[in-house]
């Protein structure tokens, strides 16, 4: 329940609460902003068909309970394979075949540019420090969540979710203060499309060798219908190109409604999952 619940948080928190509030704290500072919509739309779609997937799995459980478990998790460890083969035909799309199309606007900054072994090699230490920080930060906040009581699904769906994102919203805020709304898209709904079409199926893979047992793609109904939700408001508020403050609003609002359900009403209060 708890990864589970951590993927799909993770999901929701970068396309509703880190996107909005991204708008929000740019809006705050501009009056409109305007940022390439070719690339949310891209990372939007994606997301789009990686939830498309997880409702198969929760659909084939319901056949049979023997028989509908076993299909599901034959059918996740296909779906696996499917949505990781969408997530390298997505790269090789927007930083090969048609990277002009998601190129973002010039503001004018000249950054210096560092060598590339430099870069990567400083990009590969600040990512495991930020791994190390985000572990302990992960199973500090787990524990003092379990102590007040809070449900598994909450403290994955939201408390490990933004813990986990909160060196990304650093970036990506700062960026929407900087009127660099195309890095604060592509940051958002970039993490939420990779978790849902590299992170999840990785996982589900990776199960049949170093887990207790093999982990499948079947999400509880609730979880579905906030990432569906999630997704198809992402899909609806990119296509314009341009926000405003009280867009931003609307999608953390939505994203607190999601919150504050989970936590009065956890996954199979009134009955099984």
């Amino acid at each position: 329940m708890l990864v589970k619940a951590s993927i799909a948080g993770a999901i929701v928190t970068n396309s509703l609460f880190m996107l909005g509030a991204s708008f929000l704290l740019g809006g705050l500072r501009y009056h409109v902003q305007e940022y390439n919509r070719a690339g949310g739309r891209m990372y939007s779609a994606l997301l789009l068909m990686a939830t498309i997937a997880l409702l198969a799995p929760a659909a084939v459980s319901q056949l049979d309970l023997a028989r509908g478990e076993v299909m599901a998790q034959k059918l996740s460890a296909c779906l696996a394979v499917l949505l990781i083969v969408a997530y390298g035909l997505g790269l090789l799309f927007s930083l090969k075949t048609h990277k002009e199309i998601f190129a973002s606007e010039d503001h004018g900054e000249k950054a210096a540019k560092w060598p590339i072994n430099l870069a990567v090699g400083t990009l590969l230490v600040v990512t495991v420090f930020v791994a190390l920080v985000s572990e302990i930060f992960v199973e500090s906040v787990q524990k003092a969540a379990e102590t007040l009581g809070m449900s598994p699904a909450f403290v994955g769906f939201i408390i490990v979710a933004l813990v986990g994102a909160a060196a990304e919203m650093a970036v990506a805020f700062s960026a929407a203060r900087k009127d660099r709304l195309d890095m604060s898209v592509s940051i958002a709904l970039g993490s939420a499309s990779q978790i849902a079409l590299f992170v999840a199926p990785v996982l589900v893979l990776l199960s049949y060798v170093i887990g207790p047992k093999p982990m499948d793609m079947q999400f509880w109904p609730g979880a579905v219908t906030m990432v569906m939700i999630a997704a198809v408001t992402a899909t609806f508020i990119t296509n314009s190109g341009r926000s405003a403050w009280f867009i931003g609003a609307l999608l953390v609002f939505i994203y607190v409604i999601f919150a504050m359900t989970l936590y009065m009403v956890p996954p199979g209060a009134h009955g099984p999952v």
